[in-house]
């Protein structure tokens, strides 16, 4: 594996989701320029002390190995309600139309704390900035 370039040195860490399975499944997502847009929960970041996103932020998205994968830029944040999140938005997630989104993160919520319409997110807007090499020789 090739080591992270030295510009990333500090850059904030993470895995998409909440299984190896599923970060792979949403790093391939983001490489494949379907996801643009994520969101988490604002009381995840508050209870983790997880920094919340900002403009121009350069973050390593790291595979479901743990291994840094590429790099995202953060474009946008805006913190809302769950029932609030718009169409648009939901898809620029990557993961199908509204009503699949919808499923799939109250599933995801669920299992992860809770789930409610009112629930505060965090959503966020990214560029794909740089594909990091992870062979494995």
């Amino acid at each position: 594996m090739m080591a992270l370039p030295a510009r990333y040195a500090d850059a904030h860490r993470f895995a998409f989701g909440d299984s190896p399975e599923l970060a792979d499944e949403l790093l391939a997502l983001v490489l494949a320029g379907t996801k643009t847009a994520t969101c988490g929960a604002l009381r995840d970041h508050e209870a983790d002390g997880e920094p919340l996103p900002e403009i121009g932020r350069r973050d390593i998205v790291l595979d479901g190995a743990g291994r840094p994968a590429c790099v995202i830029e953060t474009t946008a944040v805006e913190i809302m309600a769950f029932d609030a999140v718009s169409k648009d938005f939901a898809e620029a997630e990557g993961e199908g139309p509204y009503a699949a989104w919808r499923e799939g993160h109250i599933a995801f919520f669920s299992r992860n704390g809770g789930w409610s319409g009112e629930m505060k997110l965090v959503c966020e807007r990214f560029r794909l900035i740089e594909v990091l090499d992870r062979d494995p020789r």
